[in-house]
């Protein structure tokens, strides 16, 4: 579907224009046409490729979707794949942004997304300055708008963490606690899946053989690097910590299980030496002397007793019971 079609002369809104006219614009030096669709159809792709002259790899790349996030350039153009990430009702859903650039031309689509970018097109016609600057500087305002949005992705996983970290140490709870630190493993590495891959292709836009599209903008994609360092590394802590808490639940499971274990051992051994006495008195043999004495049924209850309640205190003193 198409949301915007915009041609845009001196980094001022020159009009609208209908995407037959598309190519008209482009060849014109004073001017750059930024085009925006959602959920692109393939022929809306091929009447695209046809205005704009695009490549079909790329094209081809935008047409399947689920792409890595990368930095591709093909001639005097770049090709951006970003992935973008909602938080709804505790599951991170991921969308898809394919960016085409070229030297007077922006192509973005966007797969898969509910979060628009008519904020970013505003800000960028409200700094006519940058506009001017024309394609290079609408990918870095697209760019920055998808990598500020992995913020509050962050902020929501560490915030999760430390609720989970709150009943680490509660009775009963290691189970619980184990789901649902593999469930937000998950979505940490789908954030990483989305981060670590754009901080190496944005890498390509600041440093080396810069793209020549982009020569005149490249401080500002090293902000975007930055932005993206700061993300990568909170995600690098967010992975390690749940690893640890994981070592920690499983260190509490054992904990656990051997407390059991030395609650079972101690009643097993006060049984054990109960059974040994019933035993004995129990072999019935003849010449027996407790067997003829009238005292040595409460005598022997007392004598279990007595050797069983000494178990039970010691047991429960060392904190086996």
């Amino acid at each position: 579907m198409l949301i915007n079609c915009v041609a845009y002369q001196e980094g001022k809104k020159l009009s609208d224009i209908p995407v037959e006219d598309i190519s008209e614009y482009v060849k014109r030096s004073d001017c750059f046409v930024w085009v925006a669709l959602r959920d692109a159809e393939p022929a809306e792709l091929a009447e695209m490729q046809h205005e704009f002259g695009l490549h079909e790899l790329a094209v081809e790349d935008a047409r399947v979707g689920h792409q890595r996030p990368k930095i591709e350039e093909y001639g005097d153009s770049l090709f951006a794949v970003m992935h973008t990430l909602e938080m709804r009702d505790g599951e991170l859903e991921v969308g898809e942004v394919d960016v085409f650039v070229g030297t007077n031309y922006v192509l973005s689509t966007r797969n898969r997304s509910q979060q628009g970018f008519l904020g970013v097109r505003a800000r960028c016609e409200r700094e006519p300055d940058h506009l001017g600057q024309g394609s290079a500087f609408v990918l870095y305002a697209l760019m920055d708008a998808v990598v500020d949005r992995y913020f509050p992705v962050v902020d929501a996983l560490e915030s999760e963490l430390e609720e989970i970290e709150e009943h680490i140490f509660t009775k009963g709870s290691q189970r619980d606690n184990i789901q649902k630190l593999y469930q937000l493993k998950r979505k940490v590495v789908t954030l990483k899946h989305a981060v670590a891959p754009l901080l190496e292709a944005v890498g390509k836009l600041d440093g080396g053989r810069v793209p020549p599209i982009v020569a005149n903008t490249k401080d500002y994609f090293r902000d975007v690097q930055d932005h993206l360092y700061r993300i990568n590394t909170s995600v690098d802590s967010i992975r390690d910590t749940i690893g640890t808490a994981i070592q920690v639940n499983l260190s509490m499971v054992t904990i656990d299980e051997g407390e059991v274990n030395k609650r079972l051992a101690a009643w097993a051994a006060i049984f054990g030496v109960a059974t040994a006495f019933v035993g004995v008195w129990g072999m019935n043999f003849e010449i027996m002397p407790e067997l003829k004495w009238k005292y040595g049924y409460p005598v022997a209850l007392v004598v279990v007793t007595t050797v069983c309640s000494y178990l039970y205190y010691r047991f429960k003193k060392s904190g086996w019971l």
